[in-house]
């Protein structure tokens, strides 16, 4: 089934807010196996919306439409499907009621333009909205359907999923269903990831292979057509593996997660715990981990050491090293790795030192950064890097790298759960 998503809204155009209903509505239909083909975005105008409404029924079996169903003038979407579909509005009564009860218990003034909102398209399928005013709708063009929801994300998303979703599997009898997975990759390029599996996905039919490329990361969705959700699962598994041969030592996670998040979770599962000195970092690495529920009982504490008597003075930085290797070098960062593991007496400890730019410092070039990490036995690791990017960039990379680096060394620790 082919699919068309028209996003209605001048605000749109304008940049002022982002269209998040078209990702949303893209991955709930192929979820269902229905093909979204094309998205449009179109200003508040009845002519443009009225001619991209005319194609997108004529080329597509499911046209959705976003937006436009509000009280004020610029809000046409619906008289203008009912214009090119040849229906007439009408009022719907449970609508206005509820409408009419809403700004009863809210002891507000109901002006005469809200009623606009009861208005629907005659024949349609009428879609109830519970987290706002304006009712959605499903109206039948020819062999094709158009539905209708509100630009809200708040209203809309609740209403495909309680309300249009459960219709158009009803109405249409789908039986076979997308699954995707997402693995995710880090410190390989895409350009890399490509390389090494390009084989696979120049083979690619069921499941498919599509590399995307974030921050310093490289993802792969696996997707998969099947009615048999086992099925589904196996192919998708064979093709993981098959991937995993070849680039498993970069692969660390799945879906939604982040390294912080994978990091935390390995840290509960081995029943560790951690602390962090951070100098060009300035607090950042704490931050991500505390953000996440739960990270108090992994975390320990961490400083922030970024003048170079803090680092002597708090944890223990010596003289020495400070003197002949600098602050921004392999030898301060285990160092500051000690003190930390000291101070907060936690089972591994990790520091940050480096340089985030836009000058030099100590004559090294930003986005040279050092990671120092002492586990549980007192095991040290330094890794050297240089990271390219403006000064937050810097930041924000050192700290992947951090969660990626401490995760691999856990793991080859061995550590006990």
């Amino acid at each position: 089934m082919k699919a068309e998503i028209i996003a209605v809204g001048s605000e749109l155009l304008l940049g002022q807010i982002l269209n998040t209903n078209a990702q949303f509505l893209s991955k709930e239909l192929a979820e269902l196996g229905i093909d979204v083909y094309i998205q449009t975005v179109v200003g508040d105008n009845e002519e443009r919306l009225a001619d991209n409404l005319t194609r997108a029924i004529n080329s597509s079996d499911l046209v959705i439409l976003t937006g436009g169903l509000g009280p004020t003038k610029d809000d046409l979407t619906k008289e203008t499907v009912a214009k090119v579909c040849g229906k007439s509005l009408e009022f719907n009564q449970e609508a206005l009621t509820y409408i009419t009860d809403y700004f009863e218990r809210r002891k507000r003034h109901m002006t005469e333009n809200n009623k606009k909102q009861a208005v629907v398209i005659e024949g349609s399928h009428v879609l109830a909205n519970h987290f706002g005013m304006a009712p959605g709708m499903v109206v039948t063009v020819n062999d094709g359907l158009v539905a209708l929801v509100p630009g809200p994300p708040k209203e809309m998303e609740p209403m495909f999923k309680n309300e249009l979703k459960p219709f158009l599997l009803s109405k249409l009898q789908i039986n076979t269903s997308i699954t995707s997975r997402v693995l995710r990759f880090f410190n390989i390029g895409e350009s890399q990831l490509e390389t090494e599996i390009e084989d696979l996905i120049e083979q690619q039919s069921n499941p498919t292979i599509a590399p995307l490329a974030g921050d310093g990361e490289v993802t792969l969705r696996l997707t998969v057509k099947s009615p048999d959700s086992e099925e589904a699962k196996r192919k998708l598994d064979e093709t993981e593996a098959l991937i995993t041969a070849r680039v498993g030592q970069y692969l660390y996670g799945y879906n939604d997660t982040s390294l912080v998040e994978q990091l935390f979770l390995y840290l509960k599962k081995t029943n560790s715990t951690i602390s962090v000195a951070e100098s060009l970092t300035g607090g950042m690495f704490a931050m991500e981990l505390t953000s996440l529920s739960g990270a108090s009982e992994v975390f320990q504490g961490g400083t922030v050491a970024y003048a170079t008597e803090v680092k002597e003075n708090v944890l223990g930085v010596s003289k020495n090293v400070i003197e002949q290797y600098g602050v921004i070098s392999k030898e301060c960062a285990i160092e500051m790795a000690k003190g930390a593991k000291h101070l907060f007496k936690s089972d591994i400890a990790i520091g940050l030192t480096g340089v985030a730019g836009p000058g030099l410092q100590e004559e090294k070039e930003p986005g040279t950064v050092y990671i120092g990490i002492v586990g549980p036995e007192h095991q040290e690791q330094v890794f050297e890097l240089s990271l390219g990017g403006g000064r937050h960039a810097v930041r924000e990379r050192t700290i992947k790298y951090s969660c990626f680096y401490l995760l691999n060394e856990m793991k080859r620790w061995n550590l006990s759960e």
